[in-house]
């Protein structure tokens, strides 16, 4: 028997960590196009299709689906995928989805992020009736009004309106019916996950209300609204949405400036700080947020280990100013004179004597001025 998955779109290293990325009623994957790839540089993003929107089957699903039904399509991909615990971002009916996994199967999931959604959709009568008149008439009289919908006046993604009108009218009505029986409210205090609710500020669909409900229900769930945004947040404000979801799967950013004093000591940046123009403020943000708050910040390598390569780098490509202070970070930080020695005379064998001749002459002094006070 011919099993058919919903149809996904992957995206970067296949070793690193997934994250599967859901869509809204109407729209495709391509909802996603101006997020995934970003995101992509450093996770497995996995991207799908509602069944009957995009290039899934609209088979999938028929007439009183329920949410739970498509968070079985979706565990059943993971599984196709070989993924057994990923990070979970969804809008709208995607993130009634991630809501649904997180309260009943939340062994599947390492973070929630759920965006411009609900944990109920304002009542089953208006999403019946929506059904009905779908299955009757089709979607094109739906599509006009997604515009006003979906984004804020002056703002459209014209892919996303064709997807609409091209879905599968009974599919689309199966949808409206899981979204007419969906209603978690009760369960919410059961979510254990990170959870991170992203609202849109002018979103009439589910008002930032909808995911401060859900915000102030689920333990230690962290609320971002978004000026500008409506329903289709990773469409319309897609850095905003990144930097959201980027805080959400890799943790807040270290504080680079607090690890660049531990290191290289505070009279030192203070003189850095004080020497900055309006010329040079691009580039001590850079240092500060790139080079020590991400880069001296990771724990794979001790700040010792970091220490010694560095040394080498400096007296390798001739650095000397720098391996003065690089020096005296290597001592606030526990080296010895014996192993910044012992790091100076392995340069000589890979970066040259001559260079590894000005090296010990540059640490030498630095190590006197120690002594002396």
């Amino acid at each position: 028997m011919t099993v058919i998955h919903l149809n996904h779109r992957a995206e970067g290293p296949v070793s690193a960590p997934p994250l599967l990325l859901g869509p809204s009623l109407g729209t495709s994957l391509a909802l996603w196009d101006r997020v995934a790839p970003e995101l992509s540089a450093s996770h497995r993003v996995i991207r799908w299709d509602l069944p009957g929107h995009g290039g899934s089957a609209a088979g999938l699903i028929g007439p009183g689906a329920t949410v739970g039904d498509l968070a079985a399509l979706v565990l059943a991909l993971a599984d196709e995928l070989g993924v057994d615990r990923f990070a979970y971002a969804g809008v709208s009916l995607g993130g009634a989805v991630g809501l649904h996994l997180a309260v009943h199967h939340p062994e599947r999931l390492s973070s929630l992020a759920v965006l411009c959604s609900s944990a109920h959709f304002g009542g089953a009568a208006p999403w019946r009736e929506r059904a009905e008149r779908v299955r009757r008439e089709g979607l094109e009289w739906l599509a006009k009004s997604a515009g006003a919908r979906w984004f804020t006046p002056g703002f459209s993604v014209p892919e996303l309106v064709r997807d609409h009108r091209s879905a599968d009218p009974e599919a689309y009505a199966a949808c409206c019916d899981a979204l007419a029986s969906f209603d978690l409210r009760d369960r919410l205090a059961e979510i254990t996950v990170p959870t991170l609710l992203v609202a849109g500020r002018e979103d009439p669909a589910t008002p930032p209300a909808h995911l401060r409900e859900i915000a102030d229900a689920v333990p230690g769930a962290a609320l971002v609204e978004l000026p500008g945004a409506s329903h289709l947040a990773p469409a319309q404000v897609p850095r905003a949405v990144l930097a959201a979801l980027r805080a959400q799967l890799d943790g807040p950013p270290a504080s680079g400036l607090a690890v660049r004093r531990e290191v290289l000591g505070d009279a030192h940046v203070d003189r850095a700080q004080a020497r900055q123009t309006p010329f040079t403020a691009r580039f001590q943000d850079f240092i500060s947020r790139y080079a020590w708050g991400e880069i001296w910040t990771d724990p794979t390598l001790s700040r010792r280990e970091r220490s010694m390569i560095t040394l080498t780098a400096l007296v390798a490509h001739g650095h000397y100013d720098e391996l003065a202070m690089h020096v005296r970070a290597a001592r606030r930080g526990g080296l010895t004179p014996e192993e910044i020695g012992a790091v100076l005379l392995q340069t000589a064998v890979y970066c040259g004597v001559p260079a590894a001749n000005s090296a010990f002459a540059t640490a030498q002094r630095v190590l006197a001025e120690e002594e002396t006070g």
